[in-house]
C-alpha cells in the first residue's frame, strides 16, 4: 500500500527508486502504468493525468516498461519476440492478410528492419534466429528492453534490469542506457544492485512503508540516517 507518495521524474533523464523488499516499488509501477488502479491521486505524463488511462492507451502515449521477470516468448527466435511487440501492425487484423496482403508485407518488412536495428544497439544480432528461451538471464533483459524500444517509448521503467546478470552483461545494460538517455527516452529503475544504480542514475529515491522518504543524489541518500534505517530495520517482504 502507498501513501501520499509524490514523484516527479524528468522525462528525458534517469531516476532511480530503491526499498527494502515489500516497500510498494513494483507496486508503484503497477499504478504508474495502469496495471493496477489508483486509489486517489494523479499520474501525470507529458502534463495529461492518466488516472483512468488503460495500460495500451498509456503505452500508446508512450509510457513503457519491463517486469522484474522477463516475459519473453521461449518458443519465438529473439528476433520474432521483438517484431511480435511492435504496436498497430497491419498484419494484426485477419481481414488485411486477405485484402491488403502487399500493405501486410510491407508493414512486416518495415518491423524487422526495427528489429534488426534494436538487435544489434543491444549487441544480440548474434543471437536474432535463436529461440527466446535459450538466452541468459542478462541476455533475456536485453530482450525486455528491446521489447521496450519496439514500442517507441517516451519513457521506460524498468523494474530490476540487473537482477540475476553477471557483471560483464550489467556493464552493457549500463552503457545501452546512458545511450538511449542520451538520445531523450526517460529512464526510471527500480533497483537494489546499488553500487550499479548509483553509476547510472543522478538522482535516487527511496521507498519504505509505501511512503518516500529519500529523494536526491545518490551520495546524500544512502548517507541518509532515515534510509540506513530502513535497510537495517525496514519492512519485510
Amino acid at each position: 500500500m502507498l501513501t501520499d507518495v509524490t514523484l516527479s521524474v524528468p522525462a528525458d533523464s534517469m531516476f532511480g527508486l530503491i526499498g527494502p523488499n515489500g516497500a510498494g516499488k513494483s507496486t508503484l509501477f503497477a499504478l504508474i502504468t495502469g496495471h493496477q488502479k489508483v486509489d486517489s491521486g494523479e499520474i501525470r505524463f507529458c502534463n495529461e493525468d492518466l488516472k483512468h488511462a488503460s495500460v495500451a492507451a498509456r503505452a500508446r502515449k508512450g509510457l513503457i516498461r519491463t517486469f522484474q521477470v522477463p516475459r519473453e516468448f521461449g518458443h519465438l527466435s529473439v528476433r520474432e519476440n521483438l517484431m511480435a511487440a511492435a504496436p498497430d501492425q497491419s498484419g494484426e487484423k485477419l481481414v488485411n492478410l486477405f485484402l491488403k496482403p502487399k500493405r501486410v508485407a510491407l508493414d512486416e518488412k518495415r518491423v524487422r528492419s526495427e528489429a534488426d536495428a534494436k538487435l544489434e544497439f543491444l549487441k544480440l544480432d548474434h543471437v536474432a534466429n535463436q529461440p527466446a528461451a535459450g538466452l541468459s538471464g542478462g541476455q533475456k533483459k536485453l530482450l525486455e528492453l528491446g521489447r521496450a524500444l519496439m514500442a517507441k517509448p517516451e519513457m521506460i521503467l524498468l523494474d530490476e534490469p540487473f537482477a540475476g546478470v553477471n557483471p560483464v552483461l550489467i556493464d552493457q545494460i549500463i552503457e545501452r542506457l546512458r545511450l538511449l538517455s542520451q538520445s531523450g527516452i526517460g529512464i526510471f529503475i527500480i533497483e537494489h544492485d546499488l553500487e550499479a544504480l548509483t553509476r547510472l542514475v543522478p538522482r535516487l529515491a527511496v521507498l519504505d512503508r509505501g511512503t518516500i522518504i529519500a529523494d536526491g543524489r545518490p551520495d546524500e541518500v544512502l548517507a541518509n540516517d532515515r534510509v540506513r534505517e530502513a535497510y537495517l530495520g525496514g519492512a519485510s517482504a
